[in-house]
């Protein structure tokens, strides 16, 4: 009996640390990804459009 006891609280331990590893990728994964730089816009002709700033303010 002792042996299944001490069995089940390690298979329990092993069963908790893969949970909060995973759960702990997964909070990174999302965290990478809402802090990521935006990537840059291209046009259909492969373009990047111009920017709008200072340059584009001046314009006016």
């Amino acid at each position: 009996m002792k042996k299944l006891l001490a069995l089940a609280v390690i298979a329990g331990g092993v069963f908790f640390v893969i949970k909060r590893n995973k759960d702990a990728k997964a909070e990174a994964d999302l965290w990478r990804e809402a802090t990521a730089p935006a990537e840059r816009v291209t046009s259909p002709n492969g373009s990047t459009p111009a920017r709008a700033g200072s340059d584009a303010a001046r314009n006016n």
